[in-house]
């Protein structure tokens, strides 16, 4: 029963579109007001209005942190689209939908239909993926870059054959991009894991063996520094970056390179969490795929009566890749003092091709192999090959019951996330809209409506949320002797204040008067009202 309604076409079609519908919805309604989208959001925007493409500012004028990348993408979608909303939140829409795609294409090929509909499931259904899908930051369009590389390395993995000049062009315009986008970072996702992999699989091995690498090389050459151009070449690109915002931009040094990168790995300027932080939050944004991933793997430990050393010496290389990638990216992100939740993302892709590595085994089971026959016909719960130890008849009641327990298990994670994902949205959403969530973008809106109808030349009076400035469309906040000055002299129709700062404008403008258009009440955050003459 679970296998066929798992074998159902119509099930990856109602996931996809289920999938694709909350990284569309999730974060409604649309706002910049936290996870520090505005200053996101800004890069772009002073791109378009102020020509700065290299480096920007942070709406307080403070130097932007991030490679510029993203906001040249979400520039580019601005003067097709011409709405900034949409501008924003694209790249990391399509960047979420092409890794679902390309994860359900691996996994299916690899793997199977139904390995690759929980692939494609465990990504799009949990508590991560639809929030980052439509957030105003880097995470997306990063963990994109990062899976790709990644999912090259398991290409050339899983097909033996040697890396060729073509490859290591392709990983080396892979590795800029990530640089671009968010830095060096993405060497703490890659490097551990390839080193773990070479350490197994790079040794000398017997004549003849196939020679499998995780590293850009030929294979006679392993580590050799020849081989080291790709990761050199795109780190000289955004170096490059670096030296010129060091040599041209004021505050760089300071803000970027000392504070944004540097104070990372310290415990003085970011709050520094505990070594373990990811682990726990993993495992409850990624539920209830996480709880399944670790059944089969107990499943399968069972199987070979708790040997440790079996399971890993049997594993398939590519499996072992897929494992060296996820663990090598955690380990290596919980080493760095500063944390939070949405910067472990990139885990989240290799992940869900483990767990589809994991389920080949209904496939082989009821189909008689996967994609490679040779290969997937003797794999286990976890890509592994049975025990040798099986007899014949034993081995095939064990895998048929082991199957039955697994697209029991699927259908129930599948089911579970279904649930949990849509309804946690759905109160998400509803709740933003009660609670007015977008007070903010809304009276925005309405101030620039009043503007342009009554052609009023306005500005913003300095104040702490970033966010407004972009609402109202503006480059710059002005502060408050200035407004004054401005308005007294004739060159202002209308001011944007805050509430606290409103009633002292007021006893100092000529002919102002407060209109009926106010931000309404935010909680935990500050009111805002128009003063007009």
């Amino acid at each position: 029963m679970t296998k066929a309604l798992l074998d159902d076409r119509r099930v990856p079609w109602f996931v996809a579109g289920l999938t694709i519908l909350l990284f569309a919805v999730a974060n409604l309604p649309w706002q910049l007001d936290d996870y520090d989208q505005a200053k996101q959001a800004f890069t772009s925007f002073q791109m378009i209005k102020e020509g700065r493409w290299f480096y920007q500012q942070t709406p307080h004028e403070h130097v932007a942190t991030k490679p510029p990348l993203v906001g040249w993408i979400s520039a580019a979608f601005f003067a097709i689209t011409g709405s900034w909303e949409t501008a924003w939140r694209l790249p990391s829409f399509l960047a979420a939908i092409a890794i679902a795609m390309l994860l359900f294409r691996a996994a299916t090929s690899a793997y199977g239909t139904i390995a690759g509909l929980i692939a494609f499931g465990a990504f799009g259904l949990n508590l991560l993926s639809p929030r980052l899908a439509t957030l105003v930051r880097t995470d997306m369009p990063l963990a994109l870059a990062i899976f790709l590389i990644g999912l090259l390395i398991w290409q050339k993995i899983r097909a033996g054959t040697e890396w060729r000049l073509r490859d290591q062009i392709n990983i080396f315009a892979l590795l800029t991009v990530a640089m671009l986008i968010k830095g060096p970072i993405v060497y703490a996702f890659l490097l551990p894991g390839i080193a773990l992999f070479e350490w197994r699989y790079g040794r000398a091995r017997p004549l003849g063996a196939p020679r499998y690498s995780a590293w850009s090389g030929p294979p006679r050459d392993g580590f050799a520094v020849a081989n080291w151009w790709p990761w050199i070449a795109s780190l000289a690109v955004f170096l490059l970056w670096v030296f010129g915002g060091i040599l041209f931009t004021a505050g760089f040094f300071d803000q970027v390179v000392m504070r944004e990168f540097v104070a990372r790995f310290g415990e003085t300027i970011h709050r520094p969490q505990p070594l373990y932080f990811y682990l726990p939050h993993l495992l409850d944004k990624f539920a209830p795929w996480s709880v399944l991933m670790i059944l089969v793997a107990i499943l399968n430990l069972a199987s070979r009566r708790w040997r440790i050393r079996a399971a890993f010496r049997e594993m398939s290389p590519e499996t072992f890749w897929l494992l060296c990638w996820s663990l090598g990216g955690l380990i290596a992100m919980s080493l760095i003092p500063s944390k939070r939740v949405d910067r472990i993302f990139p885990i989240l892709p290799p992940l869900c091709l483990l767990l589809a590595a994991q389920i080949a085994r209904c496939n082989s089971c009821s189909h008689g192999s996967v994609s490679r026959p040779s290969e997937s016909v003797d794999f286990d719960s976890t890509g592994h090959p049975p025990s040798p130890s099986y007899g014949e008849a034993g081995r095939a009641v064990d895998a048929e019951s082991a199957a039955t327990r697994l697209y029991r298990w699927s259908a129930a994670a599948l089911l579970i996330a279904i649930l949990f994902t849509g309804g946690y949205t759905i109160f998400k959403v509803a709740s933003g809209y009660r609670e007015h969530r977008d007070a903010l973008a809304v009276f925005g809106h309405n101030v620039r409506l009043m503007a342009e109808a009554h052609h009023w030349r306005y500005e913003l009076v300095s104040a702490k949320d970033e966010g407004l400035l972009l609402y109202l469309r503006k480059t710059h906040f002005i502060e408050r002797d200035q407004a004054i000055a401005e308005w007294n002299r004739g060159n202002l129709d209308a001011l944007v204040a805050s509430t606290e700062k409103a009633p002292a404008l007021l006893g100092k403008l000529r002919d102002a008067s407060l209109s009926s258009l106010k931000s309404g009440k935010k909680e935990q955050g500050t009111d805002y009202v128009l003063i007009t003459r």
